[in-house]
């Protein structure tokens, strides 16, 4: 998901919001998971760095440009929260 859709589901999630049907995303709920994410990547490259089949270390890899996609998403949605 690109940013572009990424801003798309921010406005439906604030329409959403606006009818009552969702609940408000507080900026303190991303922090959690932006934690996560980056407790998770740093996990990521401590095992890459144990691997040893490249076909581990390319799955590993895959996961970790997955997580920094996360993160960057999230602390994208930190800053609209803010």
């Amino acid at each position: 998901m690109g940013l572009k859709k990424l801003a798309a589901n921010v406005n439906d999630y604030n329409e959403r919001l606006e009818s009552g049907k969702a609940s408000k995303i507080k900026p303190r709920h991303v922090e959690k998971v932006l934690q996560k994410l980056r407790s998770k990547s740093t996990e990521l490259e401590a095992e890459i760095a144990k691997a040893t089949s490249p076909e581990k270390k390319a799955r590993l890899e895959g996961k970790l440009g997955i997580a920094q996609t996360h993160i960057k998403r999230a602390e994208w949605l930190l800053k609209e929260l803010s």
